[in-house]
């Protein structure tokens, strides 16, 4: 069954007890802080994680910079891309490190191109999303909407025990997804910033 971002809008405000909204456009305000809410918390949401789903990786041609740093090589990001994983010398997760730091939507490394860059891309469409981001995002996005759309602080209690075990589950199939054993990562190998991300 295909999912929209109505739908996303409407288990958000389930979990608020809210009735649910015909459109993102409808002239009420559940809509207007949802549809104002939604694509910033979805854009959040996928960078925190390195989710399996969501990486996606690109060949990109490099330009000699001709400076003195060490890395004279650039490398424009794709379009899409929310943020790049650590690159490495073959462009696998378990690869050779290289050197490299981002500056805004570009990639400056000592590696000469092309360069394989690994990232987590930023999907729109709730049908590519797995179904524990999805409900990942249903309650970040209760959270965000709770207060103004209630103002009842037990609905931000509510919406936040619903993050906090859906981020869990999510996180746990994630680290299952990638290949690996099962533990309790450090929030930067969660977030894609060590070479054991698959």
């Amino acid at each position: 069954m295909a999912i929209t971002p109505l739908d996303i809008a409407n288990m958000a405000l389930a979990v608020l007890d809210e009735a649910p909204i015909d459109s993102l456009d409808q002239d009420v305000k559940a809509a207007r802080l949802l549809n104002l809410q939604l694509d910033l918390t979805r854009e959040a949401e996928l960078a925190k994680c390195a989710w399996v789903f969501a990486i996606l990786r690109a060949t990109v041609a490099g330009a000699d910079t001709g400076g003195d740093c060490g890395l004279n090589f650039v490398y424009e990001l794709p379009a899409d891309c929310l943020r790049p994983l650590p690159p490495t010398q073959n462009g696998e997760p378990d690869g050779a490190p290289i050197s490299w730091r981002q500056e805004a939507g570009l990639i400056y490394s000592d590696r000469s191109g092309p360069l394989t860059i690994r990232y987590i891309a930023n999907l729109a469409d709730p049908n590519d999303w797995d179904a524990l981001f999805t409900e990942v995002l249903v309650a970040a996005l209760a959270i965000k909407v709770a207060h103004p759309l209630t103002h009842k602080s037990g609905m931000i209690d509510i919406a936040r025990s619903a993050y906090d075990r859906a981020l869990e589950a999510a996180l746990n199939a994630n680290t299952i997804q990638r290949g690996g054993r099962l533990y309790t990562a450090s929030w930067s190998g969660q977030r894609g910033d060590t070479r054991g991300v698959r």
